[in-house]
């Protein structure tokens, strides 16, 4: 999840509460680790082979504009029989390997459990609803495409007692739900202070068609012809590399669509480098002291020659950008946000211990 669930462990511990991240299988990206239960049946070819048939093409396919769903929360359910058998086995074993590692690092003595993407242990929610039923209090935490597309898992809905989202277009897909800022740690970014004189602008997407990346590659490819620039994409490496190629670029544009920015998008600001991406009028309402370079599908070409030709500006919106991820995104400022819904709920005192 790009990182995100670790930022919130991080700032949890740095405030005094003992936090753990529990990843059901490693990231191929190399995202920060804490206990990973290395579960078979995540990602392998075979999986995704079956996907294919077995699943609701709409759940596989990620879009750059916004949904709107006759049901809202859309609810995920299997596509029919086959994958209805597929879930339930792969719950069953996964069970198998779970329990252990339930009892190995005293998983079910917390008192607060956060759930990324909505999602348990098991599809089915069945471990979730035993801590449910043991008192315990129950978050879920939508960061993208889970609700776009899947949806909730409604065994898990259902007993949730809050709901949060990093995005801010998920706001309308669920009835009850608080919307906080992507955690982010900006310390640990460098401000970059030169610039390179044919200008690298990259793109990163996670996946193309989400990100309206071939209208954003087919942009800087014609200026190329007549601008000192240069194309860099950053894609299909791990996240520490795609770091160290983004830190050598000057401009970034995140993506094309109704859906905003990303932890990418923050990443480039926290280096002082100026950002390019979409925003509804309605985003920017929210946010009206935004740093970003606000472009469309059809102003793209504009926006980013007034970028290239302008260095003052460019500079300027680095500078601004950096100030405001700390100001907005700083993962303990967001952290004491959902603590102090926490106090508000009853469940935590002035002096952070858990009341129930």
């Amino acid at each position: 999840m790009a990182g995100v669930p670790i930022e919130l462990v991080l700032a949890e511990r740095d405030l005094g509460h003992y936090s753990r991240l529990v990843t059901l299988s490693r990231d191929w990206r190399g995202y920060r680790e804490d206990i990973c239960l290395e579960l078979p049946w995540i990602d392998s070819p075979l999986l995704r082979f079956a996907k294919r048939f077995v699943s609701d093409r709409r759940v596989l396919q990620k879009k750059n504009v916004r949904e709107s769903p006759e049901q809202i929360p859309r609810v995920w359910k299997p596509r029919g029989w086959p994958e209805q058998k597929l879930v339930a086995f792969r719950d069953w074993l996964w069970e198998r390997e779970i329990q252990p590692s339930l009892k190995k690092y005293r998983l079910l003595d917390f008192d607060i459990y956060q759930l990324d993407g909505g999602l348990g242990f098991l599809r089915s929610g069945k471990i979730i609803r035993q801590l449910k039923q043991m008192g315990k209090k129950i978050v879920c935490c939508y960061l993208g495409s889970d609700l776009r597309l899947r949806g909730v898992i409604s065994a898990i809905d259902e007993i949730s007692d809050l709901n949060l989202t990093t995005e801010f277009d998920l706001q309308k897909l669920h009835p009850h739900i608080h919307h906080i800022f992507f955690p982010f740690d900006a310390r640990r970014f460098q401000v970059k202070t030169t610039e390179n004189k044919v200008l690298r602008i990259c793109h990163s997407p996670t996946d193309r068609q989400a990100k309206g990346s071939e209208q954003i590659i087919a942009v800087v490819k014609e200026l190329e012809k007549r601008y000192p620039v240069r194309l860099v994409l950053i894609e299909n490496v791990p996240h520490a590399k795609a770091l160290d190629i983004k830190a050598k670029c000057d401009i970034m544009i995140d993506q094309l669509g109704e859906l905003g920015y990303g932890i990418s998008s923050l990443e480039a600001l926290a280096m002082g480098i100026p950002t390019l991406t979409a925003l509804t009028p309605e985003y920017e309402r929210y946010i009206p002291d935004h740093p970003f370079i606000t472009a469309n599908a059809g102003n793209l070409k504009q926006r980013l020659i007034q970028v290239v030709t302008d260095r003052e500006y460019r500079r300027r919106k680095g500078i601004e950008g950096r100030e405001w991820v700390e100001k907005y995104h700083d993962s303990r400022s967001v952290v004491a946000g959902i603590l102090k819904i926490y106090r508000e709920k009853g469940w935590m005192d002035e002096e952070g211990r858990f009341t129930g």
